[in-house]
């Protein structure tokens, strides 16, 4: 690939508080960027994470035109370091390109970049259980104008950020707001690309949540508020008599989550009934009147898996299995960072194994 590489001279390993860190606080020492001009993407080079130069006229401060991924690695108990299924990402970054009218970086050069960057800061990836180094790729036009039309030049860097839970709580169960009264996303928008449009439009909501007591807000549908779509930064399933249910990716809303189709592929390999299907929340509603919303939980990866313990929609409180984790949730979880970690013999080729 030819990518270059520039030591940092210090390090920031001995800044970061390893028994605090939080979540997307500290940073590594390293970061990937790229540049397309010209037509083309260079190499790339790997220098010291630190600020970067660009002028007010710069036109994704006014326009927009962003995407990113999050994607994490892993220790693994037998040494070395682990990505899962970083491929998907890759891919699902040229999809939310394609979308926003990006030049698509090639999926080879997105790994091979990572891969060279976790080499160079396999110090930072956490030893402890239910931690790790969280990637974030990211991806914006460059050229500095004023108008509304695609960029004609653009940057992408990759830097890494060691991290705990997503959620304070862990993995304990959260409490979730359904909203009904803002949209984050409608048909034939933007909800399958993760671009940072989805995530502004969700931060009004999201704030008076948390003001409230909730970790997220569950959407729904943008024209009706009448069907299932995904919380903020996660997707959801929903365990009805016995049958896991997730809002499909045809609707044009939902992100395609890695961790929402490895969890997919997992359970109908157990056995468990699986549909992918439109749901409206009066389903969840009456499902749960007769006793038979047996568990609700979201995928994602920075989360990997999130119970939610109790639902809100306008007046009503469900309280979901006792406010306990459920036990398709704790499989889940159970299954997948076991695989991560190399706990479990990776049998499906989702594990890039990393010698450091």
């Amino acid at each position: 690939m030819g990518i270059q590489i520039e030591k940092a001279t210090q390090t920031r390993f001995d800044s970061i508080d390893w028994k605090n860190l939080g979540f997307g606080r500290y940073f590594s020492d390293h970061m990937f960027i790229s540049f397309y001009r010209d037509g083309k993407w260079d190499d790339g080079k790997i220098v010291p994470y630190g600020p970067i130069c660009f002028e007010p006229s710069m036109m994704t401060l006014h326009y927009g035109q962003t995407i990113f991924e999050g994607l994490k690695a892993y220790y693994d108990v037998n040494g070395g370091v682990n990505l899962f299924r970083p491929e998907m990402n890759a891919k699902r970054m040229q999809s939310s390109a394609e979308r926003l009218c990006i030049p698509p970086f090639d999926v080879e050069k997105f790994i091979e970049a990572i891969i060279e960057l976790i080499k160079l800061d396999h110090k930072f990836v956490p030893k402890v259980k239910g931690e790790s180094l969280y990637i974030r790729p990211v991806c914006f036009g460059s050229s500095c104008f004023l108008g509304v039309h695609p960029s004609q030049e653009y940057t992408f860097i990759i830097i890494t950020s060691p991290v705990a839970s997503y959620y304070p709580e862990g993995l304990n169960p959260v409490k979730i707001l359904i909203e009904d009264q803002f949209v984050r996303v409608v048909r034939g928008g933007l909800g399958m690309a993760k671009t940072a449009a989805n995530y502004a439009a969700s931060l009004y909501a999201g704030q008076r949540a948390k003001e409230k007591g909730f970790s997220q807000v569950l959407w729904l549908d943008g024209i009706h508020h009448e069907f299932v779509d995904e919380v903020g930064a996660m997707n959801i399933m929903f365990v009805i008599d016995d049958i896991l249910i997730t809002p499909p990716l045809t609707q044009g809303t939902i992100l395609p989550g890695v961790t929402r189709d490895s969890v997919l592929h997992l359970a109908r390999q157990m056995g468990i009934k699986v549909q992918e299907r439109s749901i409206k929340i009066q389903e969840v509603l009456e499902a749960y009147e007769r006793g038979t919303l047996q568990e609700v939980f979201g995928t994602g990866t920075a989360a990997t898996i999130s119970p939610v313990g109790k639902l809100y929609y306008r007046d009503k409180e469900l309280i979901i299995n006792n406010n306990q984790i459920g036990p398709i949730a704790q499989k889940m979880y159970d299954t997948l960072t076991g695989l991560q970690h190399g706990i479990i013999k990776d049998t499906y080729n989702w594990i890039i194994h990393i010698d450091v």
